[in-house]
């Protein structure tokens, strides 16, 4: 993740930046949607946003790590350690960890019985999953990073429950369907268990998909066609209702509503850390080179979670970067909704209102991760012009 301190020498910018629209100043009912009757007639009341550039605090970028055949979740030998390769979930590496880690940590517990220590590599979301099932199974565990949280880079996610976002290609789909469903209801349930605790980890949201045309129409974006999945027997959201004009205070003829799992990243990054060292973990910041280097590591057994990293280190030429940025707004509390429109999408994160242009592009098989402010900038005007139609 590089973040840039893009405060410097950009007043001509925001002279160009949109004006905060002068319906914000409208007094509304702050809190939750307030909907009167979704399936008869109503009227919907929303805190309009602050979108203006000059209320970005941050903009982070990453790579996500794609591999055109679906995750490595599998062992390897080298020299006398076993490897457990957990990495290359694409879009899906947050709302996928636990059912992936899973999965893995059921690979070394059959390939290595008599495991009496882990090594980690890697903090982020996959690795500290990893490490946290390991220890509940009765493993010390040492983790070894570069990086930790609050400075990985998936710390620039948009944190939205995505199981299925840039996992494989349609291609291999089907080599998939039993295991992801696995993954992501096992997921699923461990993310049940975190609502409600302090700082809201994950939390419940609702959002609003706005367009000027059917949403059976899709713009192609030049990137291969990703798997999408399903669990025939359960729903991980519920279902997603088409709005009339008098149901909604948006200037678009399309309006569907949605509910989805939020990731507050920063708390929940803490929390899966704290739960880690409360547990006995110990972690040693170390960026190694090369995979040779692992075999100077006193533990016999490693799980490889070092996402894109593994591009280098482990000499993965599968591994496809996925550019991702996303752009953080001034907090605004009373904001609890979601918006998808246009050329951007927004999230109502706790620890920051949350931008990305996600239609831009040369995303795909790119890997410069150098923040781009023209895009977050182009982001936020989308939304200000949004607002600025919202009815009252």
């Amino acid at each position: 993740m590089k973040r840039r301190d893009f405060f410097q020498g950009m007043g001509a910018t925001l002279a160009l930046a949109s004006a905060a629209p002068q319906s914000l100043g409208v007094t509304v009912p702050q809190g939750e949607p307030t909907h009167r009757g979704v399936a008869s007639r109503g009227s919907v009341s929303l805190a309009p946003i602050d979108a203006r550039v000059d209320r970005i605090t941050e903009i982070y970028t990453c790579l996500r790590p794609f591999r055109l055949t679906g995750p490595r979740i599998e062992t390897q030998q080298l020299g006398n350690k076993l490897i457990v390769h957990n990495y290359g979930h694409g879009g899906s590496g947050w709302s996928l960890s636990w059912g992936s880690s899973r999965i893995a940590l059921q690979l070394l517990q059959k390939k290595a019985r008599n495991t009496r220590r882990l090594g980690v590599i890697g903090c982020g979301p996959i690795g500290l999953t990893s490490a946290i099932l390991a220890q509940r199974a009765g493993l010390p565990v040492t983790l070894y990073a570069k990086e930790i949280p609050p400075q990985v880079a998936s710390m620039g996610a948009t944190g939205h429950w995505s199981p299925d976002s840039q996992f494989c290609v349609a291609a291999f789909a089907s080599r998939w369907c039993r295991r992801w469903i696995e993954m992501a209801d096992f997921s699923y349930k461990m993310y049940q268990d975190l609502l409600g605790l302090p700082g809201d980890p994950v939390q419940w949201y609702y959002g609003y998909k706005l367009s000027n045309s059917s949403f059976d129409v899709a713009a192609p974006r030049g990137e291969p066609e990703f798997a999408k999945f399903n669990n025939p027997n359960r729903r991980y959201q519920p279902i997603q209702v088409d709005l009339a004009p008098d149901e909604h205070p948006f200037s678009f003829p399309y309006v569907r509503r949605w509910q989805n799992l939020l990731f507050n990243i920063n708390s929940y990054a803490r929390l899966l850390l704290s739960d880690f060292l409360a547990a006995g973990g110990k972690i040693h910041i170390r960026h190694f080179e090369s995979a040779e280097e692992l075999l100077s590591l006193p533990e016999k057994t490693i799980i490889n979670a070092t996402g894109y990293g593994a591009k280098t280190l482990f000499n993965d030429p599968e591994i496809v970067a996925i550019r991702g940025q996303t752009a953080r707004l001034v907090q605004q509390p009373e904001i609890k909704y979601a918006i998808r429109a246009q050329d951007f999408l927004f999230i109502p994160r706790r620890d920051g209102l949350v931008v990305q242009y996600i239609d831009r592009a040369g995303s795909y098989n790119n890997e410069d991760d150098s923040p781009d402010f023209q895009e977050a900038s182009d982001a936020v005007e989308q939304l200000a012009a949004v607002m600025a139609g919202l009815r009252y």
